[in-house]
């Protein structure tokens, strides 16, 4: 296994994490950003208030997205172990 191919496999995985995982991060930040405006414009302070609407948004996301990532990651590892005489050698 060359040096290039491991190069190339973990680029593949860091993107794909990365891709399953902005679905949730997308939603933290809407959130978070429209709760920020909300407490700048009432002025209310408090730093607490942020936190469960994050939380219920991240999970709204995982049920809003969890077909589309498990079909990500089963074609990611259905390639991966497809090609696993390629990666082992000959």
């Amino acid at each position: 296994m060359s040096a290039d191919l491991v190069i190339d496999m973990l680029t593949k995985a860091l993107q794909l994490s990365l891709l399953i995982a902005s679905p949730m991060l997308l939603f933290g930040l809407v959130i978070g950003l429209i709760i920020s405006i909300f407490q700048s414009v009432t002025q209310i302070q408090e730093m607490t208030l942020t936190f469960i609407p994050k939380i219920i948004g991240v999970i709204v996301a995982v049920m809003l997205f969890a077909p589309w990532m498990t079909d990500k990651i089963m074609t990611y590892t259905i390639q991966l172990f497809s090609n696993l005489n390629t990666y082992i050698g000959k």
